[in-house]
């Protein structure tokens, strides 16, 4: 397979992947803004910029004002904003058209009727009675996307180019939603263990649609010890970063049986499972949880390079 279509399908996914991760993030912090005062709903916008690594872009346009309808409209359809939620789509589309040979119709369609769709609906700035329904709008396009290549996709090297950039991205954004938890949601670390602490926790779950899951596996507590273990460790939750990497392995696996050999990606994978295989969330918190995203969010970096360097996406 050529490296522009292998490139082009991964970073099909990764977008995809990335914008709906972004709505989620978006719904999460609408919703625990609702619920506090101006100064603190303030801080929760603020918090959602940081995390998503778009400070610097935002306070040029609107300095230190973090409202509501400036945020989310600057998340999701700003054109001064190359990482908004309009330009991931569109350059989900400009992929999907560049390899439209190695896709199904019905792949192409569900991106190409989904660009469509968001680009009305994100025409005229977004109000808070119309949020709802367009973060829903991303999150059924991603899904279409998603349900199109499992339908209808080969298992072949395309379907793990598409996999290995989904979760590739996926397990990005649920560590750098942990990490940023003890570093900007909270006010103080006075505030540890309190009620507030708990609220930001379950904002977390909320933020990878974990909310419902993790309560249906531990009664209904709230337990951040636990909540960490269940997106870190817990194979079982699809957002997880140990199931995003059994997933990147059999990819990786099925990429080295179709072209015979193993590349250097398959032994950066190996050395990250090792860490997970030996990890225990005691462990980690004795570590420290920001020491330990933030050496797997570098460490998934180098994966993601080296996957694009064997298969000759990059130089």
């Amino acid at each position: 397979m050529l490296g522009r279509s292998a490139n082009g399908i991964f970073w099909l996914f990764r977008y995809l992947e990335r914008a709906e991760n972004i709505s989620r993030l978006i719904e999460a912090g609408f919703r625990m803004a609702l619920t506090r005062d101006a100064a603190d709903a303030s801080d929760e916008w603020r918090s959602l910029i940081v995390t998503l690594g778009l400070r610097p872009g935002y306070e040029a346009r609107y300095g230190q004002e973090y409202s509501g309808a400036h945020v989310f409209n600057y998340i999701l359809r700003d054109k001064d904003n190359p990482g908004s939620v309009l330009a991931m789509t569109e350059m989900a589309r400009t992929n999907a058209r560049m390899v439209r040979g190695g896709i199904t119709r019905e792949v192409w369609e569900s991106v190409n009727d989904g660009w469509m769709k968001l680009k009305e609906a994100l025409a005229r700035p977004v109000t808070e009675t119309r949020l709802g329904d367009v973060l829903d709008l991303v999150r059924r396009q991603s899904t279409q996307v998603r349900g199109a290549m499992e339908g209808t996709m080969l298992r072949n090297e395309i379907y793990n180019f598409a996999r290995l950039g989904s979760f590739i991205e996926r397990a990005d954004n649920t560590a750098r939603i942990l990490d940023v938890k003890y570093y900007v949601l909270l006010p103080s670390v006075s505030y540890v263990g309190s009620s507030l602490d708990n609220v930001q926790w379950e904002n977390v779950l909320r933020s990878v649609a974990g909310e419902r899951a993790y309560r249906w596996l531990n009664a209904g507590r709230m337990d951040p010890r636990g909540i960490a273990e269940f997106l870190i460790l817990d194979g079982r939750f699809p957002r997880s970063l140990a199931f995003c990497y059994s997933k990147l392995r059999s990819n990786l696996a099925s990429l080295a049986r179709e072209y015979g050999s193993e590349m250097h990606c398959h032994e950066i994978l190996r050395d990250a499972d090792c860490q997970f295989h030996q990890a225990t969330i005691d462990a980690i918190f004795e570590q420290g949880l920001h020491e330990f995203i933030g050496t797997f969010i570098r460490n998934n970096t180098t994966l993601a390079m080296q996957i694009q360097r064997d298969y000759r996406f990059i130089d």
